[in-house]
């Protein structure tokens, strides 16, 4: 990794008792050997955090060391650095690395591990210290710095004007995906989808290789890209046509992209391009085993913007951000890691075919109706470890002894898995009705290699069982037998010199000795040679077992290399199977989740829906899913929903004035007015319609006693707004943007679930604009709405246009109170109940009283006169 920066000043500081925190402000030649071997590291990584390896700790230096110091909350100290005199110094101890650069990653810093590679005591002069690993927060592969229940995406994006093609891969599961679009909310749309740790950029500027953190902004940054995420600046060139073309072909074995179907994709040829070299130069020797690159489009999906995601609480709750109350947090029953991560994608990417969907569905229903096989079947998937993320990390080679174990634990499991689903039906459990050839080989193969309990760190020995190597077993039965003669050493110099507390000992200094007591010091034998006085023992050696110790020390050095090469073949062996692995991997994560949705299904109530042709959605008693998982059981009040029903340009038809129509309503319409007081379930109620949708394109069971539903577009929501203080818009301009949105994009296959248009400006305003939207969506787009509004107005719309209808949340009113019922019937309400909310709220008695004094009075004296009927 190269990059471009300005000639380093060597101005001496100011103050000469003042540690150095800058290298760039000394005479590089005043270093010492270390520290200038340091900065010439530095020099080619200037925008990461390089930790360089002294002895049993990773120190940080100048300036580095001051921002560790800071974002870790570590003691910021000096050390002699030559003739320069002190320099900034922080360090963490080697053996907890990981902990700590995962907290620096987190903060959206770039991090370079320069460790040793060679042992300190070998070397001639300073030791060999060499770029082991760089760490960004899109190539992350250590299990400590990954969530287990997501990916962890790198992406890259080309943008040429309006076009724009856009990469990402997660190297922790091989996963390597590429489109591009022409239009630039599309590209922000999908990066607000994929969440990706890190993007990266290229441009012209002359500082590359940055990182900007999440927040950070570059003129050199497109507009459209979202502030939230890092991104990394890159040279355009590897992003070029002819470099990354190349690079995509000799990646994957191919003469052409024709097979990866992006070969007259040019956009997304050079993003996918540009990120594998990113790859190539951040992994060093490590070999990523990513699966072939697919090509997709964003049409090949239900389209769910960010602020729907938002909205709908997809992933995490509105209010604070957490997983617990979302969507995800409600359906995840899963089993292992895999699935947790495939029900994810799953609900941000729901399907359009029906095909598809009856597919996920039809194993749904088996397992629901087979009630063994599904436990049996969850029983078993508990025991699969993660072993997407264990291939990864073997194919990269930083699997460690422990990581191939769960591994062969994993794989000796599937043919359990293959004999209890040998006669389902469904496909997505026929998947795994055949173990691939040469798994339980390669299970057995480790376990055979590798002890039961293996030391964590591949490089100190311990970790092959006997029997495995001939020279091993040769090697260790000659250490063996030296440790033998010292372990007797002890007994037999006690017995031979009569002194009954001589002891045999070792030390890091001085290495094996012979302890004896100073009152004893006239019967040492003549062969035994002073090595150490102490105040109370005189330590002594023999040239026999300082023989016997050289032997040792190097056999068991040549030992753990021995084992460590075996050790290494073993994990390369796996790492040629990664993709047969992880093709297992998709198959279990896959049946994990519809296991669980069955599971889900099974306790919760959940009904299978008919998936059909055309624009209906049908919904019988439907339910909030996230709501009534938190309420007590039957507490929660289940509404019905009919939209749609009427083809395009057809009117009403008996199917919808039929009494079995579960709500009872002169046609089904395509745009519903919902009235109703605050507090009484309207929010709820109109993304409980949003979730069903979702939950049924996904292909889950949905909470409801019966739903018919045709397949959606795209799912709009605008639900609430606040003010956008870091883009100066208020919350009418949000709510605005939003809307417009919504009308340019609908279209009469899309879902619109609108929650209060209007509010944030004076009445005859909001009004006007509520009652245009409404009529747009009604009369020209003819998409599936439900508009809930305070503004009883609109219920006029009903009256006027055949495909809207008026519905309202009930309430029961008693003299000094009312009652949410929660219910969802035919009719407009006519009240807001406003003033009740604000008493329910806590307001103050003489406020609540002046407030009803003051609505009485405009209820007596203003009127709106809408006059809308004689329009055209």
């Amino acid at each position: 990794m190269t990059a471009s920066h300005s000639t380093p000043q060597t101005t001496e500081p100011s103050n000469p008792n003042e540690p150095i925190g800058d290298y760039r402000m000394v005479d590089r030649s005043k270093l010492s050997k270390m520290y200038q071997h340091y900065v010439e590291v530095k020099e080619k990584y200037p925008h990461a955090l390089l930790l360089y390896r002294v002895g049993d700790f990773f120190e940080t230096f100048f300036q580095d060391a001051v921002v560790v110091s800071r974002e870790l909350e570590l003691v910021l100290t000096s050390k002699h650095g030559g003739e320069v005199g002190r320099v900034r110094m922080t360090g963490v101890p080697h053996h907890a690395w990981e902990r700590y650069t995962t907290l620096l990653v987190e903060k959206g810093y770039a991090v370079v591990i320069c460790d040793q590679v060679e042992d300190a005591s070998e070397a001639v002069g300073l030791v060999r210290r060499e770029v082991t690993r760089i760490l960004t927060p899109g190539t992350l592969l250590e299990e400590g710095m990954l969530q287990s229940s997501r990916n962890n995406y790198l992406a890259a994006v080309v943008i040429a004007g309006d076009y724009w093609g856009l990469a990402y891969a997660d190297i922790s599961t091989g996963e390597f995906l590429t489109t591009q679009g022409s239009n630039s909310e599309h590209l922000t749309q999908e990066l607000m989808r994929l969440q990706p740790a890190e993007v990266l950029v290229p441009t012209n500027a002359p500082d590359l290789r940055s990182l900007l953190r999440p927040g950070e902004r570059s003129e050199h940054l497109p507009e459209c890209l979202p502030p939230s995420f890092c991104y990394s600046l890159r040279s355009q060139i590897p992003f070029s046509q002819g470099e990354a073309r190349a690079r995509l072909l000799q990646k994957f074995k191919v003469r052409s992209l024709e097979g990866l179907g992006c070969e007259h994709l040019a956009l997304a040829v050079r993003a996918a391009g540009g990120l594998l070299e990113y790859l190539e130069e951040t992994q060093k020797e490590n070999s990523i085993p990513l699966q072939t690159l697919r090509t997709y489009t964003l049409t090949d999906f239900l389209i769910i913007d960010h602020q729907t995601r938002r909205n709908l609480e997809i992933t995490q709750t509105v209010r604070d951000g957490t997983f617990i109350g979302s969507l995800l947090w409600a359906l995840d029953k899963t089993s292992t890691p895999m699935g947790s991560r495939a029900l994810r994608r799953w609900l941000l990417q729901p399907l359009l075919e029906i095909k598809g969907i009856r597919a996920r569905q039809d194993t749904i229903q088996e397992l629901v109706d087979n009630n063994s096989l599904r436990q049996d079947l969850r029983q078993l998937l508990r025991q699969i470890y993660d072993i997407e993320r264990l291939t990864g990390r073997a194919g990269s080679g930083t699997a460690n002894a422990r990581d191939l174990l769960a591994l062969a634990d994993s794989l000796s499991r599937l043919p359990q898995i293959a004999n209890l689903v040998a006669s389902t039906r469904s496909p997505f459990l026929k998947a795994l009705q055949k173990v691939p050839p040469g798994m339980e080989e390669l299970a057995q193969n480790i376990r055979i290699h590798i002890v039961e309990s293996p030391p964590l760190h591949i490089k100190e020995g311990g970790l092959i069982r006997s029997g495995v190597d001939a020279l091993l077993d040769e090697r260790r039965a000659i250490v063996e037998d030296d440790q033998k003669w010292i372990a007797n050493l002890e007994v037999d110099e006690r017995a031979r010199t009569g002194v009954s507390n001589l002891k045999v000992g070792f030390n890091k200094t001085f290495g094996y000795y012979i302890g004896i007591s100073r009152t004893k010091a006239d019967q040492v034998p003549s062969n035994y040679i002073r090595k150490q006085t102490l105040v109370n023992e005189e330590r002594y050696i023999t040239p026999e077992l300082k023989e016997r110790e050289a032997r040792i020390l190097t056999a068991r050095d040549d030992l753990n290399q021995l084992e460590y090469e075996i050790f290494v073949a073993l994990r390369e062996e796996v790492g040629t199977q990664a993709e047969v692995i992880r093709n297992i991997s998709r198959a279990i994560a896959a049946a994990d989740v519809l296991c669980g949705l069955a599971e889900l299904a099974i306790y919760q109530g959940y009904c299978r829906p008919s998936m059909v042709e055309g624009r209906e959605i049908t919904i019988i008693d439907g339910r909030h899913p996230v709501v009534e998982k938190s309420l007590p059981s039957g507490f929660f009040v289940p509404n019905s929903t009919q939209l749609g029903s009427r083809e395009l340009g057809v009117g009403s038809s008996e199917k919808e004035n039929s009494p079995d129509s579960p709500l009872p309503t002169p046609h089904s319409p395509d745009l519903v007015i919902l009235t109703g007081p605050n507090a009484s379930g309207k929010s709820c109620y109109l993304r409980q319609v949003g979730l069903i949708q979702l939950m049924a394109q996904i292909g889950s069971f949905v909470p409801a006693r019966e739903a018919q539903l045709g397949v959606c577009d795209r799912i709009f929501t605008r639900v609430g707004a606040v003010d956008d203080l870091a883009t100066g818009q208020s919350t009418f301009m949000v709510e605005m943007n939003e809307t417009a949105n919504i009308l340019n994009h609908a279209t009469s296959k899309s879902l619109v679930l609108l929650d209060e248009i209007g509010r944030g400006t004076a009445t005859f305003d909001g009004l006007s604009i509520a009652w245009a939207v409404a009529e747009y969506l009604a009369e020209e787009i003819r998409s599936r709405t439900i508009f809930a509004t305070h503004y009883h107005e609109l219920n006029e719309l009903a009256s006027l246009l055949p495909n809207v209808a008026n519905y309202q949340v009930t309430v029961k009113e008693l003299p000094d109170q009312i009652i949410f019922l929660h219910q969802v019937q035919p009719g407009g309400a006519d009240k807001s109940y406003g003033i009740e909310a604000g008493r329910l709220a806590g307001l103050p008695k003489v406020v609540i009283q002046r407030a009803r004094q003051v609505m009485g009075q405009i209820e007596k004296h203003s009127k709106i006169a809408l006059g809308l009927q004689n329009l055209e």
